[in-house]
């Protein structure tokens, strides 16, 4: 169950402890507390987890027994990776463990991503797993990575750990268990007090065929 919490004026976004797969619940929830966060004036936004997992992504048994209602759900999980990509507010994604699939998407739209260096692993398992991106989901990973690797993690389903994540610049730091969130807010600290309509504006304008592929907007 995801929790917010505040570390001076940086929200701090906890998905859970479990695989924290995006079920139609999760998604609510994540979306009211990014609502809080910004309402109650947070100046960074840093999500993490507090199990092994940081998400494991799409809730295969939710699509599983839903199969109608499959257009309207990748949809919702399109609208989270959109808002999160320009959030007006510097974010960072603190990975204690495993990003896999729409999870590695998820950290992909925040601006830093920090993982845990020793253990877990950043994957995008879709070409393993015989489920191709949608143009939304490979316009949002190419917006941020390099061709080198896009190439090398969306077409391979290569599970990255976190030194690897980092030399391919998935990740921009690697660092110890009990570093992975104060290095996202030390990565953050310095970024506050923006102003949010302009940052958003910037970020908009920077992301905006991604945003248009992920929305249609």
């Amino acid at each position: 169950m995801p929790t917010l919490t505040h570390h001076d004026k940086i929200a701090v976004l906890d998905l859970g402890g479990g695989e924290n797969r995006f079920s139609p619940d999760f998604l609510d929830q994540v979306n009211a507390h990014l609502d809080t966060a910004l309402a109650e004036g947070a100046q960074g936004l840093v999500t993490t987890a507090s199990g092994k997992f940081y998400s494991n992504g799409l809730d295969l048994d939710w699509l599983g027994a839903n199969g109608d209602r499959a257009d309207w759900y990748v949809g919702r999980v399109h609208a989270l990776f959109a808002r999160v990509l320009t959030l007006p507010v510097p974010t960072a994604a603190a990975l204690p463990g495993h990003a896999f699939g729409a999870g590695a998407m998820l950290a992909i739209a925040h601006d830093y991503r920090v993982m845990r260096a020793d253990r877990g692993f950043f994957c995008f398992p879709e070409a393993d797993i015989r489920i191709p991106f949608t143009p939304g989901m490979a316009a949002l990973i190419q917006a941020k990575l390099t061709p080198k690797s896009a190439i090398a993690s969306m077409t391979t389903g290569r599970r990255f750990g976190g030194e690897d994540a980092a030399a391919f610049d998935l990740v921009d730091a690697a660092v110890p268990e009990d570093q992975v969130t104060s290095t996202a807010l030390e990565l953050l600290a310095p970024l506050g007090g923006k102003d949010q309509a302009t940052l958003g504006a910037i970020k908009n304008t920077m992301f905006a065929p991604a945003v248009k592929a992920l929305t249609g907007a």
